[in-house]
């Protein structure tokens, strides 16, 4: 059978104030067309669907229209889990409309989805908390998933009985992963964990997780090693890292997918991925990358003067930008609203102002008996280590004769 892995949507999400919702149309009309394209059995959604608790009304119609059009009318299987962003009652709100089409939500841990047959024949045929085994429509095999949605402390608590995170985390999944593997998930069936998770072999480097973005992990007390899942499992879908990356220690692979979009600046440049997932029972999978082309390129540019920046940013229309100016006198007005006219998707604009260190020595000592003018403009040297331009000095002589 053929799965497609994604995570990490965001909807709803902006960058500073710019809205990414046009983007997310395009790159969720990119992901259907993938699956359609490819004869996906099953798209797995590793969470962090929405980009927060409460989303916009326009990110979750973008969401339900999304899932509804992957599923086709229950002739495939869409899986949704919820990740640190999301609010598991919202994840599980549409449950019984959905069910209907083929489509499943986990909001919480260890939750239990009931068994159905749809008229497709798409059909879940065993449950158990965190677990469901789906007969797909046109596949001989069954496909079994273990479920991990995120869990905060009060949820790890209620549901999976950890006080101490710390200490606990990793054998109570492990204990619990365990026995479910050993239940239901031997080599007839195509066996998958699916999980929001900061999931890392044990003794390697610990990734970075997205600029700003809520974090799952504080000191080590939130860190799932690969080791603990079952060896019976063929493929691990994560969700939380924005690129797409694979954490090593154990046997099959275990993958971040990457977010669809770019979200912050410190994810410019990546390129970013589905995964399409080709696998069947006792086997190890096969996994393809398949870039996804749509949205705006973020850029961290710096240029020295406000010409070479507005020269770049009207060669480079379709971009969200944070920009840094540098120049030995403070951006003038004029300067800032040609800049701004210049491009749609400037989100910031950082001036960086030289230090001249000479001229600092210069400054030291003021002569106190010159006219308020020049001690203004001392002052302003010894302050800012850079004379005032022309707009400040003239701001500074409306103010002296207005008194």
């Amino acid at each position: 059978m053929r799965l497609l892995h994604t995570a990490d949507w965001h909807l709803g999400k902006k960058l500073g104030t710019f809205s990414r919702i046009e983007e997310q149309v395009q790159v969720l009309e990119e992901i259907v067309d993938i699956v359609e394209a490819n004869g996906v059995d099953a798209v797995l959604i590793a969470g962090d669907i929405f980009d927060s608790a409460n989303p916009p009304t326009e990110a979750l119609e973008l969401f339900y229209s999304t899932v509804k059009r992957l599923s086709d009318e229950g002739r495939r299987l869409v899986v949704a889990i919820a990740g640190n962003h999301d609010s598991p009652d919202k994840i599980d709100a549409p449950d019984a409309l959905a069910r209907a089409s083929g489509i499943f939500f986990m909001g919480y841990p260890n939750a239990v989805i009931r068994p159905v047959t749809l008229s497709s024949g798409l059909s879940i045929v065993k449950s158990d908390a965190g677990f469901i085994e789906v007969k797909l429509p046109g596949t001989a095999v069954p496909l079994r998933l273990l479920l991990s949605p995120y869990a905060n402390e009060v949820r790890l608590k209620q549901f999976l009985g950890i006080e101490d995170k710390e200490t606990a985390l990793n054998q109570v999944l492990q204990s619990r992963w365990q026995e479910i593997a050993d239940q239901y998930m031997d080599e007839t069936g195509v066996n998958i964990l699916m999980a929001h998770l900061f999931m890392v072999e044990r003794g390697a480097a610990i990734p970075e997780e997205p600029e700003g973005e809520k974090p799952i992990k504080i000191g080590n007390a939130d860190l799932v090693y690969t080791d603990i899942i079952p060896e019976s499992i063929q493929y691990t879908a994560l969700g939380h890292l924005h690129r797409y990356q694979q954490a090593k220690g154990h046997r099959s692979a275990a993958i971040y997918s990457s977010s669809p979009l770019s979200y912050s600046f410190s994810e410019a440049g990546q390129q970013k991925y589905v995964c399409l997932v080709d696998i069947e029972p006792g086997t190890a999978a096969s996994v393809q990358q398949v870039p996804l082309n749509s949205g705006r390129k973020l850029y961290r540019k710096s240029f020295t003067g406000a010409d070479a920046a507005i020269e770049w940013l009207q060669e480079n229309p379709y971009s969200l930008v944070e920009l840094t100016i540098k120049s030995d006198t403070f951006l003038q007005a004029e300067e800032l609203r040609r800049i701004q006219q210049a491009h749609d998707g400037i989100i910031q604009v950082i001036p960086q102002v030289a230090i001249d260190t000479v001229r600092d020595k210069e400054i030291r000592q003021i002569d106190i008996e010159q006219d308020i003018r020049s001690l203004f403009t001392d002052y302003f040297r010894s302050k800012h280590k850079q004379e005032p331009n022309e707009e400040i000095l003239n701001l500074f002589n409306e103010i002296l004769q207005q008194k």
